[in-house]
């Protein structure tokens, strides 16, 4: 379900200490910047942020934890410490990180720990992974004007936490709702979710699919 709050692969992509660069070309060009999100099961989260304006590059992958390097399988067991996460690069000129918040708390539930949706553990824990104090303030910010506003009947509990590593997922996760429009799971929960972003942020999709 949507929460309408709009009132109110192996090695580490990025660091605390800066950015390592992929084969995959990831180098950060000079006027973008990085976010990164845990919100759930990261096929979804990856399929609403890779539809908005402004953001160039989503990586679905795991962050928070303590183990380096973890499988799918090894994130499931929810002992890894790690979150189903998404990285996104994307130009601030064009969509700031307040826009990227705003999205982020309409497509999670914030009140409940440990669980988005049918999936339960510590995988799926709601976070906010700050990469500079002005994200760690515009996060505080608005998970206190929330929490204050009245919309829910419990306490929000999505962290804000500092980002220290990020690990890509495997390549099977990566795209999998264009690559499994058709699946059960895509049908069932990615869509529905997609077609509620859509209606929400229809001034803010992009013209042309990311890549």
């Amino acid at each position: 379900m949507i929460f309408l709050v709009m009132a109110l692969s192996g090695r580490p992509l990025f660091t605390a200490g800066g950015s390592s660069l992929s084969s995959a070309g990831m180098e950060k060009q000079e006027n973008m910047d990085t976010a990164t999100f845990g919100a759930g099961c990261f096929w979804c989260v990856e399929a609403v942020f890779r539809e908005l304006k402004g953001v160039e590059r989503v990586v679905s992958g795991y962050s928070g934890g303590t183990v380096k390097n973890p499988s799918y399988r090894e994130v499931t067991t929810g002992r890894t410490g790690h979150a189903e996460a998404v990285q996104l690069t994307y130009d601030p000129t064009v969509t700031g990180y307040d826009e990227l918040l705003k999205v982020f708390w309409s497509v999670h539930d914030p009140i409940t720990l440990n669980r988005q949706g049918a999936g339960a553990g510590t995988q799926y824990s709601p976070v906010v992974f700050w990469h500079n104090e002005e994200q760690r303030d515009l996060a505080e910010r608005y998970k206190k004007k929330l929490d204050c506003s009245g919309a829910f009947s419990k306490p929000v509990v999505t962290e804000i936490s500092p980002f220290t590593a990020f690990y890509p997922a495997e390549e099977s996760h990566q795209k999998y709702f264009l690559k499994n429009p058709g699946g059960s799971y895509c049908r069932m929960v990615v869509r529905p979710k997609m077609e509620k972003f859509r209606d929400i942020f229809r001034d803010k999709l992009r013209q042309v699919p990311s890549h």
